[in-house]
């Protein structure tokens, strides 16, 4: 499976509220994903809240543009990507 770095823009700011309506809304995102071999991992968000930069896991940066539409969601740019991990290099 590949990994992405997909970057957004929410021009009014991202708003989840920490509630049942936010978990009910990532669930949506989760289940709409699944149906085409997306994972969301995690994002990270800017203080403003106006930008996301979210890993993906995926078949495809095209499968990732539909799941995206389908949530009603920004794609701005979408950027294979793979872990480097700096502790790796100083195990023995």
């Amino acid at each position: 499976m590949n990994r992405y770095m997909i970057q957004r823009t929410f021009p009014n700011g991202l708003s989840i509220p920490m509630t049942a309506e936010g978990r009910k809304a990532c669930a949506g995102v989760v289940e709409v994903n699944a149906a085409d071999g997306v994972t969301w991992v995690h994002s990270y968000v800017t203080p403003d809240r106006k930008n996301t930069f979210c890993v993906y896991d995926g078949p495809s940066p095209e499968a990732i543009r539909k799941v995206a539409e389908r949530n009603g969601l920004p794609v701005d740019s979408i950027t294979k990507v793979s872990v480097l991990d700096p502790y790796f290099y100083m195990a023995e």
